[in-house]
């Protein structure tokens, strides 16, 4: 049984949806507990009408939650009853606690990692790390998403171990790992990631096929794109906001024509749901913490239920498979010097 903590009221649809996710989480895994941190009466009034397994869900009762307004470093160290935080507390003491999931504040949850759970041994910087889909049917994971705006060649690296391990427990024997920069040519890109291709040509442990440019992320050729945190987040975003608007572009398209609205009933219907389907950023749940010494998954702060379900599965699936263990074994050995120093 591997038990995941679930911080019950963060995120915009807190604690709702959080509560129908983590019982629908329960429905989909046996051997998963679920433990829920925030407000008891609350979460039992959201409980009162689903069918769930009481043996395997636990609430721990809060009497506080850190706000999107709160300032995250301030809020972890005064808030010190709030549902975040407790939760946090939670993860690094309880020995059988092996994995967190909360939708709230990402500063807060970035913060509340370092301080109250603690980095691996070796990693210059934690980093955020969503999978998104490609157009080959696969996965890409692309890191770092956001957690570090400036960064050096060294955090490069560390970023591409930590994909790299991270891939291989999603069932990928040897990853593909890509620098995302302006060029696909060596010698492109900033000093930064000048720097860094020539570390990761030499870097052991890594398949490492060379720079990419943005639009490759999800093409199917590469397994892991690494990003400094400020593009990594700019492509995230921009990824989101093209799938909504094309597939707000075909909607009003189709409403448009009579025609049209025949064809899409008779012939594309199927076939627009499994692109909707594949593009709906809720069936992979959310993004790991790559670098906390134990698994972290923060979700989408609009999550509901589906996405709530599918971060909890993802979390306890990352902590099965030794996700953290992983990291720790190919950073093991590892010359600091040669990674231009620690970062």
């Amino acid at each position: 049984m591997i038990k995941i903590i679930v911080d019950a009221m963060g995120g915009d649809h807190a604690p709702a949806e959080i509560v129908k996710g983590a019982v629908a989480a329960l429905a989909k895994d046996k051997d998963l507990k679920v433990v829920l941190t925030g407000d008891e009466a609350k979460i039992r009034d959201c409980l009162r009408a689903l069918p769930y397994d009481a043996a395997r869900l636990e609430i721990v009762h809060c009497t506080e939650v850190i706000t999107m307004d709160d300032s995250p470093t301030a809020a972890i160290r005064q808030k010190r009853d709030s549902s975040l935080v407790v939760a946090l507390k939670m993860l690094k003491e309880d020995d059988e606690a092996q994995g967190l999931v909360c939708a709230g504040s990402t500063g807060a949850v970035l913060t509340g990692a370092l301080l109250r759970v603690g980095r691996i041994r070796g990693v210059s910087r934690p980093a955020v790390c969503p999978v998104l889909p490609t157009g080959k049917g696969g996965k890409v994971l692309l890191i770092d998403a956001g957690a570090n705006a400036e960064c050096k060649p060294a955090n490069l690296c560390h970023f591409a171990i930590m994909g790299t391990a991270y891939a291989r427990t999603m069932g990928i024997a040897e990853p593909r790992v890509g620098l995302v920069t302006n060029g696909t040519e060596e010698h492109k890109g900033d000093p930064l990631h000048q720097e860094a291709h020539a570390l990761l040509k030499t870097l052991p442990g890594i398949r490492f096929v060379g720079n990419v440019e943005g639009r490759d992320i999800m093409s199917g050729d590469i397994d892991v794109a690494v990003c400094d945190g400020f593009s990594g987040n700019i492509a995230l975003k921009t990824t989101e906001g093209t799938a909504l608007a094309l597939m707000n572009i075909i909607k009003t398209n189709i409403k448009a024509s009579f025609m049209a609205k025949i064809g899409y009933a008779l012939f594309m219907k199927k076939a627009f749901k499994k692109i909707k389907n594949v593009m709906d950023y809720s069936k992979y749940g959310g993004a790991v913490l790559l670098g906390i010494d134990k698994v972290v998954v923060k979700s989408h702060g609009s999550s509901k239920e589906d996405s709530i379900c599918a971060s909890i599965l993802q979390a306890k699936d990352a902590a099965a498979r030794k996700l953290t263990d992983s990291i720790k074994e190919m950073l093991a050995g590892l010359d600091a010097e040669a990674l231009g120093g620690e970062g």
